[in-house]
């Protein structure tokens, strides 16, 4: 049985891979700090419905324990780690930017440490579309140029980003970066924009969009988002060999960045209506101006994902919405 350890197994997209791996026969190591940026009550319903597999095992640790990490891994003995704990949130990165950097930058290098002193086979790690900040260019592409971020939550995962490649360089540890793309679904966060709206149109309070509602994403479904992942684990990148102009491969080190999209931008009013239509009530709308390092449009090139696993996500929004409110409906009984 492969092994993989994924760090942040409680969160949104951790569980939702490691349960994935767990039914394609992995063993499966989680490592989860448990913080309480949202409620934690979800973070271990979702640690709970993996623990049914005698095929999962987990650590409590925060990232920052390097001594922890490294008991846990050199245990556990994986070929692959999946790094995908992190500080979340753009707009909480304004209020404290402390956490971001201790999180996402100090936790981000000793995962990529330990990966060096155990020799896994490959590291694939979470970064952010939120890297392309100023970027006016649209779609983005992994080639573009992404040193213009907005936030201190991008800073800090283009920073991981650069540790990444270094490591890769000096050490030739394979090393494969994703730039998510707005994703939603099923046991996603609360802090997010459709778990927020669904929870306020339910109580009859009306809902923020900002910019006066002209916001485009290019939202991305978690299950689209997980199985890109783990075909990403396998395709592991090797110097020298890019699979065509469009590879961000590095010259000088098996690395890469790779987008995760839906290869197209919503209209964020589309979006709301989708989920009035889902939820059959109408929202209460409070338009309002931009925020603070918010970005007016997202929108990913993936055709580089499409070259290295054969696979692109494609599940219309509509559908989406939908089955995040039927479980939305059900885990709440609303």
């Amino acid at each position: 049985m492969r092994r993989v350890l994924i760090t942040g197994t409680a969160g949104f997209i951790g569980y939702h891979l490691a349960e994935l791996l767990l039914a394609e026969g992995w063993l499966v190591h989680g490592v989860d700090a448990f913080t309480d940026y949202y409620d934690v009550t979800l973070k271990h319903a979702r640690q709970a419905r993996l623990q049914r597999s005698n095929a999962f095992s987990a650590t409590l640790a925060r990232l920052e324990d390097l001594d922890a990490l490294s008991r846990a891994a050199e245990d556990f003995r994986p070929e692959v780690i999946v790094h995908l704990a992190a500080q979340a949130g753009v707009r909480y990165s304004l209020e404290n930017p402390r956490s971001y950097v201790d999180t996402n930058v100090t936790g981000t290098f000793n995962v990529i440490e330990v990966a060096r002193q155990l020799g896994v086979k490959h590291v694939v790690f979470a970064s952010t579309s939120s890297v392309y900040g100023g970027n006016s260019k649209m779609p983005f592409e992994e080639t573009d140029k992404a040193d213009q971020p907005l936030t201190i939550y991008a800073a800090t995962k283009k920073a991981g980003e650069a540790l990444a490649h270094s490591y890769a360089h000096l050490w030739g540890v394979p090393m494969t970066g994703l730039r998510f793309f707005t994703v939603y679904g099923p046991w996603g966060r609360p802090d997010m924009a459709l778990f927020k709206f669904t929870r306020a149109i339910l109580d009859g309070e009306p809902i923020d969009i900002y910019n006066g509602g002209e916001m485009y994403r290019d939202f991305t479904y978690i299950d689209d988002l997980v199985r890109a992942i783990a075909l990403l684990i396998d395709a592991v990148p090797v110097n020298g060999e890019p699979v065509g102009a469009h590879d961000s491969l590095s010259g000088v080190a098996p690395f890469r960045v790779v987008n995760i999209g839906n290869n197209d931008k919503v209209k964020l009013l589309d979006f709301i209506d989708a989920l009035e239509q889902a939820l059959g009530i109408p929202a209460h709308r409070n338009y309002m101006e931009m925020q603070k390092g918010d970005v007016a449009a997202t929108w990913a090139d993936s055709r580089l994902l499409k070259s290295l696993t054969g696979f692109s996500p494609a599940t219309d929004y509509r559908t989406g919405v939908r089955r995040f409110v039927e479980w939305y409906r059900g885990h709440y009984q609303r």
